[in-house]
């Protein structure tokens, strides 16, 4: 009798404990899905750069970033954004140079301290501009991400920008050639999306 009750006492207790567990165990697990959904977040809004707020301050003049090209310098000077300078990471269009390392991060580091530093690439799916970012990371430089590449800036004008200013806007405005970065033309387009906060 006595061991029929030790038994049922040991089967209540991993029941228990059993129940406990998996309460602890579910808890657990929704709650870290919530905390890797705030972090995804949090981390998509500190690197990504809206294309369409980048446009909004070139429309308003405002150049509290330096935007970096990594593409070849074959394709730079071919067509950039206009404003955009060059750092290559390519050594030729089909050739990347990430044995470059050092030149590399001795060029990001002479970039100014008091601007924000956006990198693109050829396009949105494009690692090149993640691999050079979590390069630069690695040594003490934090650059940010535009949410295009360049193939979606040139070629893809009314994916990204809102509707009522596809016939406001020409991608031409946007673009430039050559080895230098060119200057934005501050113009006054409306902009349904305001800068900062909520904006793009």
């Amino acid at each position: 009798m006595k061991n029929k009750s030790t038994i049922i006492i040991a089967i209540l207790f991993a029941v228990v404990v059993g129940v406990i567990t998996s309460v602890l165990t579910i808890n657990f697990v929704l709650n870290s899905e919530k905390y890797l959904i705030r972090d995804f977040y949090l981390t998509e809004n500190a690197v990504h750069v809206s294309p369409h707020s980048l446009r909004v301050k070139m429309d308003k003049g405002i150049d509290d970033y330096t935007l970096v090209d990594v593409r070849s310098k074959e394709e730079y000077e071919k067509e950039h954004i206009i404003g955009a300078i060059s750092i290559p990471t390519y050594k030729d269009k089909d050739t990347p140079a990430y044995d470059e390392e050092d030149r590399i991060i001795s060029e990001f580091s002479k970039l100014p301290k008091d601007k924000e530093i956006i990198i693109y690439c050829y396009s949105t799916p494009c690692m090149s501009g993640r691999k050079i970012g979590k390069m630069l990371a690695e040594n003490g430089i934090y650059v940010k991400q535009l949410g295009i590449g360049w193939n979606e800036w040139r070629y893809y004008w009314t994916l990204w920008n809102h509707e009522p200013e596809w016939n406001s806007t020409n991608v031409l405005d946007y673009v430039t050639s050559g080895s230098e970065p060119g200057i934005p033309t501050t113009r006054n387009v409306s902009s349904s999306c305001p800068l900062g906060g909520f904006g793009c």
